[in-house]
């Protein structure tokens, strides 16, 4: 047990979460909840000196949790985190919920560490006049009991039986693959459409692998300059740039003995892709300003939305850092190409948001069902969970969710005739008929003849603009029966 305290951190989002939990673990022993009922579990075992919580979650804010915490627990000193700062927030945060400090995004993680510090020795001052604060510690047993109970909570969630998909969709292959991922200690590409789900693959690649126990890190190798991302992933040496005020482990050496996610890897630059490439062959890093490299025991697993095959040929991306990556390729289909499993994910993903905004609404009216089906979520699984989340916010009470909460894009995806479907296609109303498979089926039939005719038969246009690959569309061309309005690929 680290001696220097205990820390919750709540925030509704992982990445936030895992970002902060990075900069304090080496010093604190970190605790972490999704929302208020997972942080009301964690303090009810008095384990926990500090609570750093986020002000904007769904539901209720950081504040108002802080405001309720404080009346069971008064111990732990309470700070808020956030990108806003309004003062009303702050306001009422430090009248109302005893806030210490309200510490604004972006923050740097030195001033995040002195702060927790800080609270941490408050803590011990309020628990005893001393300072001394022995008793005002966790014990051993206990914490590493709970710890160990929230890995293997963070274990289950991430199983593949959770990831939503119809028993003989296209992504019974794709989790085939996955799971024969786990089984080898191989690199593994994970290629996409943005927002189809490529991270939460990889958490269940990691956790289903020998690996499960440590740590898994994650970096959007998009977001960030090269020095900045170079000192992210493999560290830092103080003064070794502008900026790099202390020494900074990165993300490689975090993650040793676990697996680092490379998301959107094919955004990276040449010149990054060369110092990627050596870290790979050597298995050791570099911080930046060291003199003295460091062996790293790292699985990577990396995604794109790119086409790399193209990226290489073009020269923008490394042929040999290419080959590396795609060690053992699996590809996510879009929400497109699996309308099937659009009433799951949706129905999932309700009960995720009922959670977060405190309410008990029942599914979805039959109509909303179809008219979700439909729509071709060019953003995928991010695009339909914020339809939702509008849903729930615009609904008045408890029941199902009508279509007329849709937005206006979604609602307009069978409109597109002037609520005509077009000739020779299923009528609109035969859409609610049947068992649930054979309605999406016929959805999914109609969406791809009418597409096939408005490109006048051109598969490779057909395919671009409903997000498939052209073997895909070809199958279900042969499927469905259309190759009638199906004439050429080019």
């Amino acid at each position: 047990m680290n001696p220097s305290g205990a820390v919750l951190i709540v925030d509704d989002e992982l990445r936030s979460r895992e970002s902060v939990q990075r900069v304090l673990a080496e010093e604190f022993d970190v605790l972490c909840a999704a929302n208020a009922r997972e942080a009301e579990a964690v303090l009810a075992g008095d384990l926990v000196q500090v609570i750093l919580c986020d002000q904007r979650m769904p539901g209720e804010s950081g504040v108002d949790f802080l405001r309720r915490a404080r009346e069971t627990w008064p111990d732990p000193v309470r700070m808020i985190i956030s990108g806003f700062s309004e003062s009303e927030d702050i306001i009422a945060g430090v009248n109302e919920a005893g806030i210490y400090r309200y510490i604004t995004k972006p923050w740097h993680p030195e001033k995040l560490l002195e702060c927790v510090r800080d609270a941490v020795k408050l803590y011990r001052m309020q628990k005893e006049p001393g300072g001394a604060g022995s008793d005002a510690k966790p014990s051993h047993e206990t914490l590493n009991r709970v710890l160990a109970e929230r890995r293997r909570e963070q274990r289950r969630l991430f199983e593949f039986d959770r990831i939503v998909h119809e028993p003989d969709g296209p992504m019974v292959e794709t989790l085939a693959l996955a799971r024969k991922a786990t089984q080898y200690d191989i690199s593994v590409l994970i290629t996409g459409a943005s927002g189809a789900g490529k991270e939460l693959l990889a958490r269940a690649i990691h956790f289903g692998s020998a690996r499960a126990d440590k740590a898994f890190v994650v970096e959007n190798c998009g977001a960030l300059p090269d020095e900045l991302l170079e000192s992210e992933l493999f560290g830092c040496k103080k003064g070794a740039y502008t900026g790099a005020y202390q020494d900074r482990i990165g993300l490689f050496e975090l993650a040793d003995g676990g697996t680092i996610f490379l998301d959107e890897v094919g955004e990276t630059s040449p010149a990054f892709q060369v110092k990627l490439l050596r870290v790979l062959q050597e298995r050791e890093i570099r911080p930046l300003g060291a003199t003295r490299p460091r062996k790293v025991d790292v699985r990577v697993i990396s995604a794109t939305n790119r086409d790399l095959e193209i990226e290489v040929r073009e020269g923008r991306f490394r042929r040999d850092l290419y080959y590396r990556l795609n060690a053992f390729p699996v590809h996510l289909p879009a929400l497109a190409e699996r309308p099937g499993d659009i009433p799951k994910i949706a129905g999932s993903l309700l009960k995720e948001v009922n959670r977060a905004f405190r309410r008990k609404i029942e599914g979805f009216a039959p109509e909303a069902t179809a008219r979700l089906v439909a729509h071709d979520w060019p953003g995928n699984v991010r695009e339909l969970h914020n339809e939702i989340q509008r849903m729930v916010a615009m609904s008045e009470d408890d029941a199902p969710l009508g279509a007329h909460l849709l937005s206006a894009r979604v609602a307009a995806t069978l409109r597109a005739n002037g609520g005509a479907p077009p000739k020779s296609l299923p009528e609109e109303s035969s859409f609610g008929e049947g068992l649930l498979k054979d309605r999406v089926e016929a959805l999914e039939r109609a969406a791809i003849a009418r597409t096939l005719r408005y490109h006048c038969g051109n598969i490779s246009k057909a395919a671009e603009s409903l997000g498939l690959s052209r073997v895909g569309l070809r199958a279900k061309i042969q499927r469905y029966d259309l190759r009638r309005d199906a004439g050429h690929d080019e």
